[in-house]
């Protein structure tokens, strides 16, 4: 009979973790979307790179979402079945408590082993691919034909294109450029202009037919005006970033080998994730422990703080192991430490103060 309830409830506690995790996905999915698109409507990304960008974002995004996921799926399950009377029903028919959450720590074990091979492996891997098709998709926006009534950027960003009309042959009209050149600003404006890019791919130009430019300091009443039928105006073209250097897209192997403080501190992190998935596990499991008469969510919103507690200090550790002011040895396990405390207090705090209330009657 205990197998049968160990699996009702490793079935509950599953069911509600996927229910979980696919609003978590929605909403982590939805702020994707606007970012990515945000981010390709300003440097003219390919279509085919926007998906792959959202699919490779929530690849980066799973180790934060599981742990939390977890542990706001055992405690709304178990929740439940606190609420209902079912959990008490079976501990006062005598079945023993590791019959019934045994399930529910496998479940965590083997969540947190999957959860490793994707911060250490997965999660790296697609960040650096990310980071690539970025860099090649703002590069190769850059070379896009103008887009009629949007804004353009040049130069790395210092200068900027709006041409209100765009003939079939590339031909701009009314044609607006803003550039800067360290306090200076300069405004062209022009009938029209012709966009052109060099051989080699390294300098792109707006040739300017009728127009005329402003010139000055913002705020300072000196300013130049000029006239002009033609005016040739390049861009240098930035060069493309081939290598990935961002400590979230190594390899963990490199970052084993290296003595860097920040390189341990990513290093920490990625190991600290699936640990936080077991600690939180172990945790929920007390923790949806409900008195007679409590709601089924009366445990939610602390659930949802210590995640908060939690996630902030690894965060913080991090930090401080990247800047030196904890030591590499040390590294983020005293904070798994605190927690597991904290889950042994929620743990044998009940029954140690069950004893102590009712050690005077027995003595008397």
């Amino acid at each position: 009979m205990g197998k049968i309830l160990g699996r009702y409830i490793l079935r509950e506690v599953a069911t509600s973790w996927l229910v979980v995790m696919g609003v978590l996905l929605v909403i982590l999915l939805a702020n994707q979307v606007a970012a990515v698109l945000e981010r390709a409507a300003a440097s003219q990304f390919p279509h085919g790179v926007v998906l792959e960008l959202i699919y490779l974002g929530m690849l980066q995004y799973l180790g934060f979402l599981v742990p939390v996921g977890l542990l706001l799926g055992i405690v709304l399950a178990l929740g439940r079945l606190y609420h209902d009377s079912e959990l008490a029903a079976a501990l006062a028919c005598g079945v023993r408590p590791a019959t019934l959450y045994g399930g529910v720590i496998g479940l965590g074990v083997v969540l947190a082993a999957g959860l490793a091979a994707v911060t250490l492996f997965v999660a790296p891997g697609a960040t650096a691919q990310a980071l690539t098709l970025r860099n090649a998709a703002v590069r190769a926006g850059q070379f896009a034909p103008l887009q009629p009534g949007t804004f353009r950027a040049f130069g790395g960003g210092s200068a900027v294109v709006y041409a209100e009309k765009v003939d079939p042959d590339g031909t701009l009209h009314d044609v607006f450029v803003e550039r800067n050149q360290g306090p200076d600003v300069e405004v062209d404006v022009a009938r029209s202009a012709m966009h052109t890019v060099s051989p080699d791919g390294s300098t792109q130009a707006i040739t300017l037919l009728d127009g005329e430019s402003l010139a000055g300091v913002p705020g300072s009443p000196q300013f130049r005006i000029m006239h002009w039928t033609e005016n040739f105006v390049p861009f240098r073209v930035p060069p493309a970033k081939s290598i990935v250097t961002d400590l979230d897209a190594q390899p963990t192997a490199a970052l084993l080998a290296s003595p860097d403080p920040k390189r341990q501190a990513e290093l920490q992190w990625r190991i600290s994730m699936p640990l936080m998935c077991i600690v939180l596990t172990v945790l929920a499991v007390p923790l949806s422990r409900l008195k007679p008469r409590q709601g089924r969510y009366a445990r939610v919103w602390l659930a949802a703080v210590i995640w908060l507690v939690y996630s902030n200090l690894v965060t913080a550790g991090q930090t401080w192991i990247g800047h030196g002011t904890i030591p590499v040895a040390l590294g983020l396990w005293w904070v798994h430490a605190a927690v597991i405390l904290l889950a042994l207090a929620v743990i044998f705090a009940p029954r140690i103060a069950q004893r102590l209330r009712y050690r005077p009657a027995e003595a008397a």
